[in-house]
């Protein structure tokens, strides 16, 4: 079973701010999208570049290299040129603190 990781006390942790950490061994992009935290793997599936470089607009990041748009929420992919989803991992705030883990290999 994954272990919950520590990503930030919430109150370090504004709406609109993103943060990357590692969670057993894959990147995460955590965001905090109007209070709400969410968290998608860190990986742009196009070509390999990272997410937490790119414009936010609401809940959906774009991806700074190419264009690539993902809801944050979902990790769904919205357009081109990437055409596979992202991840998405749970998140939780555990005593004041923002906690992701990877459910992936329970």
């Amino acid at each position: 079973m994954s272990d919950w990781v520590d990503v930030a006390a919430i109150g370090d942790f504004p709406a609109g701010s993103v943060r990357s950490v590692e969670v057993d061994g894959a990147q995460v992009a955590v965001f905090n999208v109007d209070g709400t935290c969410y968290a998608i793997e860190d990986v742009c599936p196009h070509d390999g570049g990272i997410l937490t470089g790119g414009v936010v607009e609401g809940d959906v990041v774009v991806c700074p290299r190419h264009g690539a748009r993902f809801c944050i929420r979902t990790g769904k992919v919205l357009a081109p040129p990437a055409y596979e989803d992202v991840v998405a991992f749970p998140v939780r705030i555990e005593a004041g603190v923002v906690q992701v883990r990877d459910e992936r290999w329970d």
